[in-house]
């Protein structure tokens, strides 16, 4: 019963079986080769443009890498105040930007909207000298909180972005998760929505450690391959790397491990909720369940070896918060995570 992270799941047969048919031979060093190659076309073609792609190890080298592409040592970066790159990268896009600021923003369940942004355009206002400069919004998707933004929401808020000049920048760690649950092409919920570069995440989803930026604004991209060589992200073998790809988009498996992991999300919410005493603190709409539980009940699932983490409530709204005797938690489901698991947990929950 591991809820943890669903980085906590291994990598999923069809990556592990590209590994090993690309382990024997020899190919060209630093993704010169075929293979490499081969994984830029396959983006070109899932995202249904020309788009300039870059494989990196990690989702913090992706984002971090993608908007020093966007900002410089004077920029600011408006995002969620509880957005990963503000809180759980260590400094790492501060970092690769030379001290651009992430300037953290309110809003609903980890959703920026268009009161929140026009506040941080007033509190950081171009031309100031005193100010960092505005140059990027991030927007998370699927969010911390496990929510998502509409396609109508996205488009909003990247012409709002634009409008004050401002370039767009996706975090897409559970990009996959996000794209079946709305039930969209990556084209619509990208760039035909206004976004100039997502972090694509796929670590989370299946791969060992297969990340990619993807700049669908090319101009972005100009000097983007210094970048990733000065981060230590330019890898000898990079077949390797190409080879996750290769086995995550075979046979639309990226589409289906998504599918399950939000499926078993939605099973365990809905036995959640079942219970008069327990419930979502906001709808499940990923693979991450926030749930209001009591906390002689999450000590009894610790107790059965469930592996969870507990939720901060600090910031939350009263609504959103656990009573005295009980507490939120965090809930993450995987390509790996099966009924039983889910069934093993509502039972220490009875």
């Amino acid at each position: 019963m591991y809820f943890a992270s669903d980085n906590w799941a291994g990598a999923s047969e069809p990556i592990m079986n590209a590994l090993a048919r690309h382990t024997a031979g020899f190919e060209p060093a630093y993704g010169e080769g075929a293979l490499s190659e081969s994984i830029e076309n396959k983006f070109r073609q899932i995202f249904e443009t020309d788009c300039s792609v870059f494989v990196v190890a990690t989702g913090t080298a992706a984002n971090a890498l993608a908007l020093s592409a966007l900002t410089g040592p004077a920029g600011t970066v408006f995002c969620h105040k509880e957005a990963h790159i503000r809180v759980d990268e260590c400094g790492a896009p501060e970092f690769l930007t030379s001290g651009a600021r992430m300037w953290g923003l309110d809003g609903k369940h980890g959703k920026l909207d268009a009161a929140a942004l026009a506040i941080g355009f007033q509190e950081v206002p171009h031309g100031v000298v005193h100010h960092g400069q505005p140059s990027a919004v991030s927007l998370t998707q699927a969010t911390e909180f496990g929510t998502l933004y509409s396609i109508e929401e996205i488009k909003s808020l990247t012409a709002q972005a634009k409008a004050n000049g401002l370039a767009v920048h996706m975090d897409g760690a559970r990009f996959a998760n996000a794209l079946v649950s709305l039930d969209v092409t990556p084209a619509e919920m990208t760039w035909q929505a206004g976004v100039d570069v997502l972090s694509f995440g796929a670590t989370k989803n299946g791969a060992w450690c297969a990340e990619a930026v993807v700049f669908f604004n090319k101009d972005y991209a100009r000097d983007f391959m210094y970048r990733r060589k000065r981060a230590g992200q330019l890898f000898s073998k990079m077949r390797f790397a190409a080879a996750q790809f290769e086995g995550y988009f075979e046979d639309d498996h990226w589409l289906a491990n998504a599918r399950h992991s939000n499926a078993m999300a939605a099973r365990l919410a809905d036995g959640l909720n079942a219970f008069d005493h327990s419930r979502t603190a906001w709808p499940c709409q990923s693979n991450e369940v926030f749930a209001i539980v009591p906390k002689s009940k999450a000590s009894a699932a610790e107790a059965a070896g469930a592996v969870f983490h507990s939720w901060p409530t600090f910031g939350l709204a009263p609504e959103d918060c656990p009573a005295e005797d009980e507490c939120l938690l965090r809930l993450v489901t995987s390509f790996a995570t099966t009924n039983e698991d889910v069934d093993s947990f509502l039972d220490c929950m009875k």
